[in-house]
């Protein structure tokens, strides 16, 4: 048995130690928005947080994890769609398919957690590795420096965002958001 923290709260699965973490949360746990790309760490897909820090979960087995770390996943980043990057991706029509979506927003808040306002080559050098089959990638930078922008402005996450009288706010902001990001166990 492996305990886990996912999302801040504890979870027990019965699983090898040579599981994936990848397959513990889609398969087990049903938190099917961390998707499967490549199965060798180089796509990005499969992105979460291990105690902050952008990690591929398809090359993690759950026995390397502690149950004092803390994993994010999609899941976990704002359910409602209220995060500043969620937000800046609606607003710039920054998915398309939106498979790879997932593992990008995870691996952009890391970079913003750690670099609040962040350069190109900053966005760049962070989002490397994270692969786009649609080429968004300078709508990702761009939503990238726009979620930079909201946070720094005071308009991160959270229920009071926006002016509620002009029809702004967390639900005007995710109303055309894909709803696999929003509701990622919705769309495996």
């Amino acid at each position: 048995m492996a305990r886990l923290t996912i999302n801040g709260a504890p979870r027990d699965v019965e699983v090898d130690p040579d599981t994936p973490l990848l397959w513990v949360l889609r398969e087990q746990l049903g938190m099917t928005g961390t998707k499967y790309g490549c199965g060798i760490a180089q796509c990005g897909s499969c992105t979460v947080h291990l105690d902050g820090v952008a990690t591929r979960s398809c090359v993690l087995p759950v026995g390397a994890i502690t149950p004092e770390q803390q994993i994010v996943t999609i899941e976990g980043l704002s359910p409602d769609g209220s995060h500043p990057l969620q937000r800046a991706w609606v607003e710039l029509d920054v998915a398309q398919c939106g498979y790879c979506q997932a593992g990008q927003l995870m691996s952009a808040a890391a970079l913003l957690s750690r670099t609040p306002d962040p350069t190109d080559t900053d966005i760049d050098r962070a989002m490397n590795g994270n692969l786009c089959r649609c080429a968004t990638y300078l709508r990702i930078r761009q939503a990238i420096h726009r979620a930079a922008t909201l946070a720094a402005d005071g308009n991160g996450r959270g229920p009071d965002d926006g002016d509620p009288a002009a029809g702004e706010g967390p639900e005007a902001a995710t109303a055309a958001f894909p709803k696999s990001l929003l509701t990622p166990t919705a769309n495996a």
